[in-house]
């Protein structure tokens, strides 16, 4: 079933818009959830959370995306159940590690400001990423969304793990550079 028929299912509260988005996307939200937690007890938490978020979002969302949708509904509570545990051995610290590699382009500090403006970030990372080459973009999201470990981003590209690492901090640091010309302060 495509996505415009599952959301129609939401949309109509028919509870078969479920199960046809675990048949669909279930195994992409398993390896979403995976890469962030190294429990599979958590990882079938965050799984079944996203299930009744999404019941409880559509609608009034309505998703252009429904599998982008779903695995950022799943990343983030994966996000949330890890940083619960406060475990810094799941993952092989992979998410605590990702974050910190992360924190001089984003600031943390939370005010109204900033509260407000999240959306507005996220369409200005999304703009950057958009005219990044391929394979920056890729490689950016496989570490920062997808929390993947450099090893393995290495292995799937036929780079070294010293490629990648540079990869990614030259990426981080014209990100910054973009987002500070945007206006934000970091």
């Amino acid at each position: 079933m495509n996505d415009e028929k599952i959301i129609e299912l939401f949309w109509k509260r028919d509870e078969q818009a479920i199960r046809e988005s675990m048949t669909a996307y279930g195994a992409y939200c398993h390896t979403v959830a995976a890469g962030i937690l190294g429990d599979p007890a958590d990882v079938e938490e965050a799984v079944a959370d996203t299930w009744l978020s999404a019941w409880d979002s559509i609608p009034p969302q309505c998703p252009k995306y429904l599998r982008l949708f779903l695995g950022r509904i799943t990343r983030n509570y994966a996000i949330s159940i890890w940083r619960r545990n406060n475990a810094r051995c799941r993952g092989n610290g992979q998410v605590a590690l990702a974050l910190e590699e992360l924190k001089d382009c984003v600031s943390s500090e939370e005010t109204p400001e900033t509260a407000v403006s999240t959306k507005e970030l996220e369409q200005k990372i999304t703009a950057f990423l958009k005219n990044e080459p391929a394979m920056r973009r890729s490689v950016f999201l496989r570490r920062y969304f997808y929390l993947e470990e450099i090893p393995d981003i290495a292995r799937r590209y036929g780079r070294s793990e010293s490629s990648v690492r540079m990869m990614l901090s030259r990426t981080r640091q014209k990100l910054k550079k973009y987002l500070t010309q945007e206006g934000y302060i970091l």
